[in-house]
């Protein structure tokens, strides 16, 4: 009986120190932040009374317990931190993060979401987050603009990785590429979210959200050795373990080593890449906590840039030339180096109370080498040198307090939550003279030498300035009304956004503007489930996204009005749908209709005029409808229309970019004649996609077919090999896959050819 009490009272001594140095942490960073009088002090408010609060409640219970002798378990609804259950088949889960309300279940959310999970990921052998998201019918995969940062294309629009959320914290995650190998659940959110999430902070995430979960101890020990190679001859290495320890294996610990490298699948390309990744978590009755740090390598030599087509030619869309084909000069590489992590706490004050708090911090380094082509009608390619560096800080937090009550029969969950972001960052360039190169079927080499003709820099790569910081912080509140037994719920709410903006010069490091913005954005969503089995929802939700200064030169005019500075964007969306899930598989369909405001060239004026509006119809389905089958799959039928164009010229055409449909469907077979062997089969289709807002101009349509096998063999003494095989582009079709996912341009990305892929894993 001491021995119980001791280890309890060390348990909860730990548990309280973790707490206040979280509550300290992030106190600093919000200070850091320099957030505006009232977010400042909300935030503040939230996280002392986290602390003073959750103190008197934990005297409170322990008397209690004393007396009662036994220990009381308080489960929450909309936990921060816990991670639900996955479907049959433990592709896809249960639950996923619906921002500030937390983890909720597939069918009490008023949105469309999906959560992939990491057994899907070690199946299909996805390297980032791009590859799982191949699976879903909403998404689809792009890149930056001029740069390699993955971009996915949500209902239409774009998100880029920088707006992506680790653990729903922002600004976090590694900039362009994130390894898969680290994550517990990739989880889509769409629709319009900053309610929920925020602002992003980086200017998309209008069409939906992607939030990523690092892996998570199981309640097994795990230590996991894979090895893997793919056409070409890439090599790569793996180990995954995990632990569960203290009291009830209330611990855990998980770590996770990476490492790639050597010839790519395109011609010339090599791609090294490293990473390590450390998550703790802690679930206690009251306290639970999760930290995660994580560091990532990764370099490309000759990487496959995108082609941008030249606007001065007649409007066309180059034939896709062969898909393994690279018409990168070979003198160009991308390098990125991220360091990060994020901490986010919870404590239950009570049955009906709770709070909790987060922070997260990166640093980053990237710097490039680049000569991206631009092809015109005639099929010729030219390029210019382009060298940049890339330094960022980041700081970001939120914290929150949840509260549950009743007036009479209705039931309410009450959710005030706070969050900071601040960005600093370091920026140079150096670009030359553009030269040609032959075409995209047949290009030469260009010496480094004799492409850096007439070099113009911004500032100096060894010593860039500072020459971009960004602080957001927002507050916001929401009610949950339950009614007729839990079978309808109403959330109502809003968060009010400060976006701060400010620019400096690349050589001077003096300001050249600023903006200051504040915005609200409101929230209304409904859910009606008369059965368990069955669930209605609709939205009314807002993005809100702040814009850049009016650029010196468009489409081949000077702009008169440069540096002019716009409000932030309001993008509006309206969602209807119905849920269905009988605990073996789940189904979702929703129309929605989302505005989003535009750039647009009137004259020589540079003005935020226009308007595109996405509507669709989405369908989703997922999970294990027969013993030995898996399903992911749906489609996705979208109608981007153009409107308020200068002098209506455009109005009701395409947006760039926005095919009108997209399918996809996933098929897995455990084999009944050989045990442990599972065969897959993959189908991704989306139709033709407008390269210019005239309409004149289309890429094609475009089918890729996918397939994989995987063996299990029990080795005895729990453990387990697994060999895994797949081939992606199967016919090895040559496709240009997406046009465009920066606003307004219209570079072209060609998919990847024929792939073989092979892996080995072994449990010890």
């Amino acid at each position: 009986m001491q021995t119980i009490l001791i280890t309890n009272t060390i348990r909860d001594y730990c548990e309280w120190l973790v707490l206040i140095f979280t509550i300290k942490k992030v106190g600093t960073t919000m200070r850091s932040l320099r957030l505006s009088n009232v977010g400042l002090g909300v935030l503040t408010a939230l996280s002392v009374g986290m602390g003073s609060v959750a103190v008197a409640a934990e005297s409170t219970d322990e008397q209690s317990e004393a007396q009662s002798g036994k220990s009381e378990v308080i489960t929450v609804m909309g936990s921060q931190v816990d991670l639900g259950d996955a479907y049959e088949g433990d592709q896809v889960a249960r639950t996923s993060r619906a921002g500030m309300l937390g983890n909720m279940d597939f069918m009490e959310t008023p949105f469309s979401s999906t959560s992939y999970t990491s057994e899907l990921i070690a199946d299909q052998q996805a390297q980032s987050v791009a590859d799982v998201l191949q699976n879903d019918p909403t998404v689809r995969v792009a890149t930056g603009f001029g740069n390699f940062q993955e971009l996915y294309m949500i209902r239409g629009f774009p998100v880029y990785s920088d707006d992506m959320t680790l653990n729903g914290v922002y600004g976090i995650l590694p900039r362009q590429f994130v390894a898969a190998e680290m994550l517990e659940r990739v989880e889509v959110l769409r629709g319009a979210n900053t309610f929920l999430n925020g602002a992003a902070v980086g200017g998309s995430a209008i069409g939906g959200s992607v939030n990523l979960v690092p892996k998570r101890a199981g309640s097994e020990p795990l230590t996991r050795a894979t090895v893997g190679t793919q056409s070409g001859g890439e090599g790569y290495a793996a180990l995954d373990t995990s632990r569960r320890f203290g009291e009830n294996d209330a611990n855990g610990i998980r770590v996770n080593l990476v490492g790639r490298g050597g010839d790519g699948v395109v011609d010339d390309e090599k791609n090294k890449l490293g990473v390590i990744a450390v998550g703790f978590d802690h679930q206690g009755d009251r306290f639970r906590m999760s930290a995660d740090a994580g560091y990532q390598d990764h370099h490309i030599d000759s990487p496959r840039p995108s082609v941008t087509i030249d606007t001065n030619s007649a409007a066309f869309a180059p034939t896709a030339p062969d898909s393994s084909s690279n018409y990168a000069q070979d003198w160009t590489y991308t390098d990125e180096k991220q360091l990060f992590g994020v901490v986010r706490g919870e404590y239950d004050l009570t049955k009906q109370t709770s709070v909790w708090l987060a922070g997260g911090a990166r640093n980053g380094k990237e710097h490039n080498l680049l000569a991206n082509p631009t092809v015109d009608a005639n099929g010729n390619v030219s390029a210019y040198l382009f060298e940049n560096v890339r330094e960022e800080n980041v700081l970001s937090a939120d914290t929150g307090l949840r509260h549950e009550f009743a007036t009479g029969n209705v039931g309410h969950t009450v959710v005030l939550s706070g969050s900071a972001y601040q960005l600093r960052s370091k920026n140079a360039y150096e670009y030359a003279n553009t030269f040609t190169f032959g075409s995209l079927d047949n290009p030469y080499q260009v010496s480094q030498s004799a492409a850096e003709t007439g070099l113009t820099a911004g500032g100096k790569l060894d010593d860039p300035k500072e020459t971009i910081r960004n602080v957001n912080s927002s507050v916001a509140l929401a009610d949950t009304a339950s009614m007729i037994d839990d079978e309808l719920k109403i959330t109502l709410g809003a968060r009010g956004q400060r976006l701060v903006t400010h620019a400096y010069d690349y050589n001077t490091g003096n300001e050249t503007s600023s903006n200051d913005r504040s915005k609200l954005t409101p929230f209304g969503g409904v859910v009606y489930q008369p059965r368990m089995d069955v669930s209605y929802y609709a939205n009314y939700a807002e993005s809100l996204v702040a814009t850049d200064p009016a650029p010196s030169w468009k489409n081949g005019k000077t702009i008169t009005n440069a540096g002019t500075v716009f409000e932030p964007f309001r993008s509006k969306q309206m969602e209807v749908g119905a849920k269905y899930d009988n605990g073996q598989y789940g189904a979702g369909i929703s129309a929605f209709q989302i505005t989003k405001p535009s750039y647009m060239i009137s004259g020589t004026i540079y003005t935020d005029n226009g308007e595109q509006r996405n509507r669709g119809i989405e369908l989703t389905a997922f999970g294990k409808p027969l013993e030995q089958v898996k399903v992911i799959g749906g489609v996705t039928l979208i109608d981007a229309e153009l409107t308020k164009t200068e002098n209506g010229a455009q109005d009701g055409n395409t947006g760039i970019g926005v095919p009108d449909v997209m399918a996809n469907l996933n098929v897995e077979w455990d084999t009944p004649f050989v045990p442990g062997l599972t065969l897959e089969g993959r189908t991704i289709y989306t139709s033709a996609q407008y390269v210019n807002a005239d309409n004149t101009a289309q890429i094609p349509s475009w089918t890729r077919f996918d397939v994989g096998a995987r063996y299990t063999i029990n080795m005895g003494n729990d453990h387990t090999l697994t060999l895994r095989s797949r081939v992606e582009n199967l016919t090895d079709k040559n496709y240009w896959s997406s046009v465009g996912g920066y606003p307004d341009e219209n570079y072209l990305v060609l998919g990847s050819p024929r792939t073989f892929v092979l892996s080995a894993s072994y449990d010890f």
